[in-house]
């Protein structure tokens, strides 16, 4: 008798497409307002133990990918230092039981990494805290679209996006420098953008562009100490900072030739994979996780 073919997961409606409820929120945004509500992998991450006993610190662990990371990363059995906005205690909170519920330390810390002795403190902390720092995944930003062009862009805006996505990550990087050990690992969270720009996302664009040239540059001078460096480059993800930035977010992904956004489940396996020792011979790339977008 044949057997039954199994049911495969189909990538096109395996999670859901536009149009999406008319939705606004102020910045930073709210998980629990989204509608529909991002998948951070709750239900669905399975972990194998990869991360075992490893020390990590996430940058903008509240929602979203650096949830879905940090999760993840719990459920692969590391402890996790995150950071949220002072004005995220709620969001933090869940992502800290998550993580707890995995039978993990969590350590939220309300940091703005905007500012250098915020970032040292921060990675005193964690040492504090978990003892040492293996993993250390650059993952918070800032992004407000400005449909009116260059114009648009006040010099506060300019200054915020460069200090949340480029200064914070440098400041981190460097001072964690001082703790991670021979096998560490760094993954910094790119995107699509940094490849393609929209003209109304210019200056975030322009910084996810240059966190590419940082992974490359790094990951060469960390190779000799046994630390790897890499990214991921996510196309359009279905988190907080959509209805908080976009001026229309109903239509928010359906460019991708999946024809929808990534829920931040989706995005996580692969900084597990970075992170863990399966990716041992791999520093200095960058993951793709476009939905198919061609990238050069």
């Amino acid at each position: 008798m044949p057997q039954e073919e199994p049911q495969l997961p189909d990538p096109v409606t395996l999670h859901p497409r536009p149009p999406f409820p008319d939705q606004e929120q102020d910045h930073p945004g709210s998980t629990e307002r989204m509608e529909p509500r991002p998948d951070h992998g709750e239900d669905s991450y399975q972990g194998h133990d990869v991360l075992l006993d490893r020390a990590a610190v996430v940058t903008g662990g509240d929602s979203g990918i650096g949830r879905a990371v940090c999760l993840a990363f719990a459920r692969e059995g590391a402890d996790v230092v995150f950071t949220h906005l002072p004005e995220e205690p709620d969001e933090a909170a869940e992502t800290a039981r998550l993580i707890r519920a995995a039978g993990r330390k969590a350590v939220p810390v309300a940091c703005d990494i905007r500012d250098e002795e915020q970032c040292a403190a921060l990675i005193d902390r964690a040492v504090h805290e978990l003892g040492r720092i293996d993993l250390l995944v650059n993952n918070a930003a800032y992004q407000m679209s400005q449909p009116d062009g260059i114009k648009a862009i006040t010099t506060e805006q300019f200054d915020r996006v460069m200090k949340t996505n480029l200064y914070g990550m440098f400041w981190l990087t460097r001072k964690a420098l001082e703790y991670m050990p021979r096998g560490g690992s760094i993954v910094n969270t790119t995107s699509v953008q940094g490849y393609r720009p929209s003209p109304h996302l210019l200056d975030y664009a322009m910084t996810k562009s240059a966190i590419i040239s940082f992974t490359h540059g790094l990951a060469q001078m960390l190779a000799e100490r046994g630390i790897r460096v890499n990214g991921v480059a996510p196309g359009p993800v279905w988190t907080p900072l959509i209805p908080a930035t976009m001026p229309d977010a109903t239509k928010f992904g359906e460019q991708s030739p999946l024809g929808r956004p990534a829920q931040p489940a989706e995005m996580a396996p692969a900084y597990v994979f970075l992170a863990s020792p399966q990716a041992s011979y791999i520093t200095g790339e960058i993951v793709n996780a476009t939905g198919g977008t061609p990238l050069p």
